[in-house]
C-alpha cells in the first residue's frame, strides 16, 4: 500500500475559487467598483501573500476603520466558507483508496484554517490523515515533514508518489524525498531547473488517474 503525499491548496480543494468568491463579497459590503476584483486577487498573490498584507492593503485603499485582525479573520472565514470538494475528486480518491492507496494530506498553513476546510468539506472522509505545517512545526519543502505524514501512516516514504501545484513546495519537496510526483499546471509552464516533476497534470483527477495507471 503505497503513500499518496496530497497538497491541498489549489490541489484537492480549489482555494482560488474560494478566495475570489470572498473577495468579490467583501468588495459588495464595501460597495466597492466591481473591477476591484482583480486587484485584490493580485494582492493575495495565488494565496501567498501574508493575509495580513492582504487586509492592510485593504484597509488602506478603502480607508476603513475596522482593525487588521478583523479583516484578517474575515478572509480566513470566508475562504473556508466558501471552499467545496468537487464530487469527482472525492470519487477520484475513493477509486485510490480502493487500489490500495493510501491518501494524505501535506499542506503548509495555519493548523485551525486547514482542518476546518478538510472538515467542512466532508474531504476527511476520504484521507488517511492530514499534516499541516504549523501544528507539524516544520513546512514544505523540507522533508521533515513528509516524514512526519510517513510516520503517522506508520508506513515508510518508499513508493510514495506526491501530487501538488506547488513548484518549490510540492515538487521540490517530492524531489528532495527522492519520490516520484505529478505537477498541476493550473495554466502555467514548468520554469524551475533544479528540478522537475515526473508527470503533469491539469486536474487531481488527472494526476491520480496517471499514477493509478503507472503503478
Amino acid at each position: 500500500m503505497p503513500l499518496l503525499l496530497l497538497d491541498l491548496d489549489n490541489t484537492l480543494l480549489d482555494r482560488a475559487r474560494a478566495f475570489r468568491t470572498w473577495a468579490a463579497q467583501l468588495l459588495a459590503r464595501l460597495e466597492a467598483p466591481a473591477d476591484d476584483l482583480e486587484w485584490l486577487i493580485s494582492i493575495d498573490a495565488d494565496g501567498l501573500a501574508s493575509r495580513w498584507d492582504v487586509a492592510e492593503a485593504v484597509r488602506q485603499r478603502y480607508r476603513l476603520r475596522v482593525r487588521s485582525v478583523d479583516l484578517v479573520e474575515d478572509l480566513r472565514d470566508g475562504v473556508v466558507t466558501n471552499s467545496r470538494l468537487d464530487p469527482l475528486v472525492a470519487c477520484a480518491l475513493r477509486i485510490a483508496r480502493e487500489a490500495g492507496w493510501v491518501p494524505i494530506v501535506v499542506s503548509n498553513g495555519e493548523t485551525h484554517q486547514q482542518e476546518a476546510k478538510i472538515r467542512m468539506t466532508g474531504l476527511d472522509r476520504y484521507l488517511a490523515d492530514w499534516v499541516i505545517s504549523e501544528e507539524a512545526g516544520v513546512s514544505k519543502p523540507n522533508p521533515r515533514i513528509f516524514g512526519i505524514a510517513a510516520q503517522r501512516a506508520r508506513m515508510r516514504l518508499s513508493g510514495a508518489w506526491v501530487i501538488g501545484d506547488g513548484p518549490e513546495t510540492d515538487i521540490g519537496g517530492a524531489a528532495a524525498i527522492g519520490a516520484p510526483s505529478v505537477w498541476l499546471h493550473r495554466g502555467r509552464r514548468w520554469s524551475e531547473q533544479r528540478f522537475e516533476p515526473t508527470r503533469v497534470a491539469a486536474d487531481p483527477i488527472a494526476a491520480l488517474a496517471l499514477i493509478m495507471s503507472v503503478r
